[in-house]
């Protein structure tokens, strides 16, 4: 039998446990057969000592992860207690942070492969991230474009998407123009609003520094000293994506997201972002980073329902 004692020094306690102590309960759940007694500041750890040494070095990763980035997701705990402890410290440092956004939260590269994602666009024009929902793909994407912004490597950010979206059609949605196409811009428009100020947004759109537009809207034109995503490019065809890709200007940064895994195109036509892949990846200045369900950064269940998806895909190949 072992007891250790742990003191909570310079952090609150809620911060660390969550609300109504369900951090804590995590704990307790990964390590029954440990006693957890938290009184103020401390937290006694009492059980059987092999147990107690692996419950104490768990406790100690959270502390240090609320410490370095300042906040503790109960999804980080989660995957903390599954064993991701390298992911975490590697991705804790200093030089995962890719850019600040508002009130100063610094947003980070927070897996290996989002990092491998930053250390491509750094060495290549031309950037193809592939991946499933949730991966942080256009998230990383932007945060990498707003950076460019601030540090005035580029004068502008263009954004943009093909509008197809589970075979709706555009002429059957209400409202103008605008209105008609927004929705499909919205997770782009969000992205920004978690980085830049409200009032500093408004003004780059307006003067058109930050351009959020349709992938038809590109067609004619030269797109230099810019910083370009394309996103949800897997419902492009081939030949928009061609179109777009040959817009380039010679100063130029592109990063194209996708999933390939959600193909909203009629079966008679082939996904663009998959073509390019396959001719382009080989190119000097073109890159591929394939993001994987253990990349996945929003609600514990994306990861595991990806999973189920992919079984139930392969059981249809199979019977297929």
């Amino acid at each position: 039998m072992s007891e250790i004692v742990l003191k909570l020094e310079n952090l609150d306690p809620r911060d660390l446990f969550g609300e109504n102590n369900v951090k804590l309960k995590l704990l307790r759940e990964a390590f029954p057969d440990v006693q957890f007694t938290s009184r103020g500041h401390q937290l006694k750890l009492k059980g059987d000592k092999k147990q107690t040494q692996k419950a104490k070095s768990k406790f100690e990763m959270m502390v240090k992860m609320l410490r370095q980035e300042q906040e503790l997701s109960t999804q980080s705990v989660v995957e903390l207690l599954n064993g991701h402890e390298p992911a975490h410290d590697y991705i804790a440092s200093d030089q995962a942070t890719i850019v600040h956004g508002r009130n100063g939260r610094a947003i980070k590269a927070r897996t290996l492969n989002q990092r491998r994602l930053v250390e491509a666009v750094e060495k290549n024009d031309i950037v193809f991230a592939v991946g499933p929902a949730g991966t942080g793909k256009t998230y990383t994407a932007v945060a990498l474009a707003v950076r460019a912004l601030k540090n005035r490597w580029v004068k502008k950010i263009i954004l943009t998407r093909p509008a197809v979206e589970a075979g709706e059609s555009l002429g059957f949605l209400p409202g103008d123009l605008k209105e008609k196409i927004d929705p499909y811009l919205r997770p782009l428009y969000d992205a920004l609003d978690d980085m830049i100020p409200f009032d500093k947004l408004e003004q780059f759109m307006s003067t058109r520094i930050i351009e959020v537009a349709p992938l038809a809207f590109m067609r004619g034109r030269t797109l230099d000293h810019a910083f370009i995503i394309l996103d949800e490019a897997q419902n492009s065809t081939v030949t928009q994506l061609k179109m777009f890709l040959t817009r380039l200007g010679p100063s130029a940064k592109c990063i194209v997201t996708g999933d390939l895994s959600q193909i909203d195109l009629p079966r008679s036509q082939r996904s663009g972002l998959r073509h390019s892949i396959d001719i382009l990846s080989s190119l000097r200045g073109i890159s591929t980073v394939y993001l994987t369900k253990e990349d996945v950064v929003r609600h514990r269940l994306v990861k595991e329902i990806i999973h189920a998806y992919d079984i139930s895909q392969k059981q249809m190949i199979e019977e297929e």
